[in-house]
């Protein structure tokens, strides 16, 4: 029972963490009527959600408790299993893999559906955490450096044959920690710029040869062709017929309607009151912040902001602590996932960056994202409740060896 100290846990965290889940509740309750349509029900879509949500308040309760040595050593065993579920989507034909909206990111295995990127994001960064703490000398930097760098590169390879976004996320936060754990500029940026050059000239070449032609592309690497329409299509300066409704587009257009009907009034249009919500597809998901900022305007949009925002400095906050470098750098790394991905889902809910399909992390309807994010919550809350439980224990250490020094009495 010891162990299970609340006077331990991190409440800043948990509150947080709190303030996230109503919001969640009240979102889920606004964006989903057309799911609710389709069920005929508001207890299958909602009801599932709601589910998932207390699993993941369980699981970070629980998660916390754990030593982070032993977070650390699942770490590795975790990221084994999820590169060869992500490896397997590659697979043509593959009975596991399930195939959504065009793409196969997907993996079905006794009944429960899930995707296999989420965990590789989790376990990529315990693990590159951990061997950046080895870190102690300049060689140290260089052999990390690359050792790191090829981790990351299995893993990435195949979330960026069906996935874009997410590996491109997963580049950002590996390059953060490479900055945090002090690897020399000349390695880290030698990286951005083979990558981006690769990225350039892969772009190039979708774009001349199979986008403009109008030619289908096969292979792993067949959703290229609609990455490269979604840059066109959010850059392009044709008059006004980005703004005319097709397919590709529907999402964009409602989207920016929503903004605007938010951004008339500060409050927005009050919760429940949402009008494309029935217009806008998967606005349960992707574009669930546009919504938000439809019923709560500007006030709520800034406070969602605010409340990411808090994550990363109380993440940062713990970790300016803490002597365990691993436990430091496994911290700040899941906060900047955390954060960055809301901040790539807000840009793009608004109409300042390219579709991208990532989720607002706890918000966007999806167990998955939601049971990976809790989990990102308890590590950091048990970190930090490591830290105080430590500070507890030499400060008592301290008290003890005041007691036994003898008092002298002088005359």
């Amino acid at each position: 029972m010891k162990k299970l100290n609340l006077q331990n846990i991190d409440r800043t965290f948990w509150g947080l963490f709190g303030l996230l889940i109503v919001v969640a509740i009240i979102a889920l309750f606004s964006a989903s009527s057309t799911l609710v349509y389709m069920h005929h029900s508001a207890l299958g879509p909602i009801g599932q959600q709601m589910f998932f949500i207390v699993l993941g308040v369980i699981a970070a309760f629980g998660i916390q408790y754990i030593p982070t040595y032993w977070v650390r050593f699942g770490g590795y065993i975790l990221l084994v299993i999820s590169t060869l579920l992500v490896y397997s989507t590659m697979i043509p034909h593959n009975p596991l893999v399930v195939t959504i909206n065009g793409a196969a990111r997907w993996v079905r295995i006794a009944g429960i559906t899930f995707q296999p990127s989420e965990l590789a994001k989790l376990s990529l960064i315990i693990v590159i955490a951990d061997q950046l703490a080895r870190i102690h000398t300049e060689e140290d930097k260089r052999k990390y450096f690359y050792r790191t760098l090829i981790i990351a590169g299995v893993v990435m390879l195949p979330i960026l044959a069906s996935n874009l976004s997410t590996a491109v996320l997963i580049g950002l936060i590996v390059f953060c920690l490479w900055i945090l754990a002090r690897i020399p500029w000349k390695y880290t940026l030698s990286v951005v710029g083979i990558a981006v050059l690769v990225l350039g000239i892969g772009y190039a070449i979708v774009e001349l040869g199979f986008v403009r032609p109008k030619r289908e592309m096969h292979g792993p690497f067949k959703r290229a062709t609609t990455w490269v329409a979604r840059i066109d299509r959010h850059f392009e300066h044709d008059g006004g017929s980005k703004y005319q409704l097709t397919d590709d587009n529907i999402q964009e257009v409602y989207s920016a309607v929503a903004i605007a009907r938010g951004g008339s009034s500060p409050f927005g249009v009050l919760p429940g009151n949402s009008k494309e919500r029935d217009y806008l597809p998967l606005a349960f998901a992707d574009y669930i912040f546009a919504i938000i900022v439809e019923e709560s305007g500007v006030l709520g949009a800034g406070f969602l902001i605010f409340l990411y925002l808090a994550i990363l400095f109380r993440a940062c906050n713990v970790s300016s602590r803490y002597s365990d470098m691993p436990a430091m750098l496994m911290t700040m790394g899941l906060a900047l996932m955390i954060t960055c991905q809301a901040l790539i889902s807000m840009l793009v809910a608004v109409g300042l960056g390219p579709v991208t399909g990532q989720p607002l992390p706890l918000i966007s309807r999806g167990g998955t994202s939601v049971l990976i994010t809790s989990i990102y919550f308890g590590i950091m809350m048990g970190v930090s409740r490591e830290q105080m439980a430590l500070r507890e224990r030499v400060q008592e250490t301290i008290d003890s060896s005041l007691d036994d020094v003898p008092v002298i009495e002088v005359e």
